[in-house]
C-alpha cells in the first residue's frame, strides 16, 4: 500500500448538497469521502477523509499527525477557517507533511473576505473552483508529494 493521505473538511462541509447548491453543488459530503477514496486507491496509496465542526476536534487531529506520523500529507478544506483561523495555521506547520488547501468554490471569486487564507501561503498547493474534482486533484498531488 501506498502513502496515507489525510483529508480534513471544515465546518458545514456535512451540509453539502443542501447549503447552497448554487455555490457548491448538488453533491453531498458522502460523494466527497468517495472520491477522495477512489482518487487515492486509484494511486495505490489510502485516503482517510474527516470532518467536523468544531475547530479544537480539528487541531486535534492535526497534532496527532504530527505526534503518530501516521500520514504522509494532509489535504484540507479549512471552510470558513481559512478566513479567520490563525491557530489552524499554527497547527498545519507542526506535522512537517505536504499540506494541500482545496476549496470547492472560487474562493477569489467570491465575497472579498474569502479572498485572503491564512492557511496559503504554508501550502504546497491550493486547488479551487473545481468542485468535487478538486479534490481528486489535492489527493493526487498530495501522493506525488508523499
Amino acid at each position: 500500500m501506498g502513502p496515507r493521505i489525510l483529508v480534513l473538511n471544515g465546518p458545514n462541509l456535512n451540509m453539502l448538497g443542501v447549503r447552497q447548491p448554487e455555490v457548491y453543488g448538488d453533491n453531498s459530503y458522502a460523494d466527497v469521502v468517495d472520491v477522495c477514496r477512489n482518487a487515492a486507491s486509484a494511486r495505490g496509496a489510502e485516503a482517510e477523509v474527516r470532518q467536523t465542526n468544531d475547530e479544537a476536534e480539528l487541531l486535534g487531529w492535526i497534532h496527532d499527525v504530527a505526534r503518530q506520523r501516521n500520514f504522509a500529507a494532509i489535504v484540507i478544506n479549512p471552510a470558513a477557517w481559512t478566513h479567520t483561523s490563525v491557530a489552524l495555521a499554527d497547527a498545519l506547520v507542526i506535522p512537517e507533511v505536504p499540506i494541500i488547501e482545496v476549496h470547492i468554490s472560487n474562493v477569489h471569486a467570491r465575497e472579498p473576505f474569502r479572498h485572503h487564507s491564512y492557511v496559503s501561503p504554508i501550502a504546497s498547493g491550493v486547488i479551487a473552483g473545481f468542485g468535487l474534482a478538486g479534490y481528486r486533484y489535492a489527493v493526487d498531488r498530495a501522493i506525488d508529494l508523499s
